[in-house]
């Protein structure tokens, strides 16, 4: 796709989908989107009922009306329903420039529209899923504009977000059937069952777990994005277990753990006698959680040869264990994560463009401890618990100065670092108390502070030969005390230096071409003299496309 397209509207329009109903409202806001990257005229969607083989339109937004609903019911013939149906299952966008329709656009298009059209089929964006919901969207092109091939292929990619809206405007209709079928009544319980408590999830957790809800249903991809100890894998087994998936497996991998060269063997499986120490064939993570969640965890960590292997896999739901010449069918739902900037990424081409489009259909973004202040007390009870049952003590509540130590402190760990705090408090208390100040470590326990960076420099710190000489006295002599105002403090002139690196680096830190690379410094040290300095790196950035 040609780089002159705005990615920004899509990203946008799935934000929206996931959220809002199939309403007026929402409609419009769609379609202004859609605008920004084409000249439409309008935009109106239909749904297709299997039941009376009719289309029925659910709604429509106007570049002059705004986004007024015509119910309206279009009856088709077995043949044309026939023909509807499996383009809606399986076909691409269509499109026709003349007024006069023929083919799927006959019927879709009505006959006001003299103007360019073009249809997109709604649809899952699983192929796997059961066909319960399907749809079309129609376009009309401004009269008298045309689009470019590029922008037909960007606006086939909006199939998904609307069938996210269209699968909303028949929500409640799915759930009174449901809840009139005993036997799924019952399967739902057994479900429910299967969900672990998660703390915070009434309060500094309610957005996500709304987000989480909201796409349990369906057999999307999910991407959660997080800093290392937010709770990416609890938040992944709350989606499986809230699923239809929920009695299959749930399998986690850490892609940044599995060497280089075992990816393949580890993710799709291998033969016997394909490789040197392969003495048995082996089931890959896909084949085993086949019916099930795979959570990839870390997905960022994947080198690029094993990213394009991947997407493959997704695209096609098929794979081939290494050695081997079978093609085998897998029906597993993706749940990625990371604590990397994966559009950052991207642009960097560090991580493949078309699998980040994959995987971040639906991106789920968990807050930091700190940010989330109120969960902490419920928190610090839950892991305290935890541990006394783990380590067999008498359980111990948090007192409120507890609680205030808690709340005080920094927690660039997060709920990893509060629990693992919480561990050290019970065993120190020795089951009478728990000692939260040991545990926390004596003159840490400071709020959004960063840690103290020593004046002297460190093993991998150089302090660069460049740095200014100060001036000496006329009279020759080494200036004294009385003097020391007409000199530049060491501070001052590493100041200095770190910012003429970032202006040549354009703010960039890291890398060949980064302020740490020129200063012969670590980027981690680096970071720490600006934090203490009173730097600020984005002052100096300058994204350059």
């Amino acid at each position: 796709m040609s780089a002159s397209i705005n990615l920004e509207p899509l990203l946008s329009a799935w934000s929206l989908a996931s959220w809002s109903k199939c309403s007026s409202e929402s409609i419009e806001e769609v379609f202004k989107l859609l605008r920004s990257v084409a000249p439409l005229q309008s935009l109106t969607i239909h749904r297709l009922d299997s039941e009376t083989k009719t289309l029925q339109r659910i709604a429509t937004a106007d570049r002059h009306d705004g986004g007024q609903v015509e119910p309206e019911t279009i009856t088709c013939s077995d043949a044309k329903w026939t023909e509807l149906y499996k383009w809606s299952v399986g076909g691409d966008l269509v499109r026709q420039s003349s007024p006069k329709r023929s083919g799927k656009l006959a019927h879709l298009v009505p006959d006001t529209v003299s103007n360019e059209a073009l249809a997109i089929p709604l649809r899952s964006p699983n192929p796997t899923q059961e066909v319960d919901c399907l749809g079309v969207a129609v376009l009309a092109v401004e009269l008298g504009r045309s689009l470019r091939e590029e922008q037909f292929a960007h606006l086939e990619r909006w199939g998904e977000p609307l069938w996210l809206l269209l699968q909303h405007s028949i929500e409640p209709k799915k759930q009174s059937t449901s809840l009139s079928d005993s036997s799924v009544a019952s399967s739902a319980e057994d479900r429910k069952s299967l969900k672990e408590v998660i703390v915070g999830a009434d309060s500094g957790l309610r957005t996500v777990m709304e987000r989480v809800q909201l796409v349990t249903a369906s057999d999307m991809p999910v991407l959660i994005l997080g800093d290392t100890g937010t709770g990416k894998e609890v938040v992944a087994r709350a989606i499986h277990a809230r699923s239809t998936r929920s009695s299959q497996p749930f399998l986690r991998v850490n892609c940044g753990a599995i060497p280089t060269e075992l990816i393949d063997s580890q993710l799709f499986g291998h033969e016997r006698g394909s490789f040197t120490g392969a003495s048995d064939q082996r089931k890959g993570w896909f084949e085993r959680a086949h019916g099930g969640t795979l959570f990839l965890d870390e997905i960022g960590e994947l080198p690029l040869a094993a990213q394009v292997r991947l997407l493959r896999v997704l695209q096609e739901k098929q794979i081939e264990r290494v050695g081997g010449q079978q093609t085998i069918h897998v029906d597993v739902r993706i749940v990625a994560a990371t604590h990397r900037d994966l559009a950052t990424m991207v642009h960097q081409r560090s991580f493949r463009e078309d699998l980040w489009y994959r995987i971040n259909m639906f991106p789920i973004l968990l807050p930091r401890l700190s940010e989330r202040i109120e969960d902490i007390p419920a928190l610090a009870k839950h892991f305290a618990k935890k541990a006394a049952a783990s380590f067999g003590m008498p359980m111990v509540e948090p007192s409120q100065a507890d609680i205030e130590k808690l709340i005080e402190y920094n927690w660039p760990g997060n709920i990893r670092e509060l629990q693992a705090v919480m561990d050290r408090a019970v065993i120190l208390g020795r089951g009478a108390r728990l000692d939260i100040a040991t545990a926390l470590g004596i003159g840490i326990a400071q709020r959004y502070q960063p840690p103290p960076v020593p004046d002297e420099p460190t093993f991998y710190e150089v302090i660069p030969e460049s740095t200014p000489v100060p001036v000496i006295a006329k009279t020759g002599e080494m200036p004294g005390f009385q003097d020391e105002q007409r000199l530049d403090s060491l501070n001052d002139s590493i100041k200095r230096t770190i910012e003429r690196a970032l202006v040549v680096s354009s703010g960039q830190i890291e890398g060949k071409r980064g302020a740490a690379a020129a200063l012969k410094i670590n980027p981690h040290t680096l970071r720490a003299k600006m934090r203490k300095l009173g730097i600020q790196w984005s002052e100096y950035r300058r994204d350059v496309d």
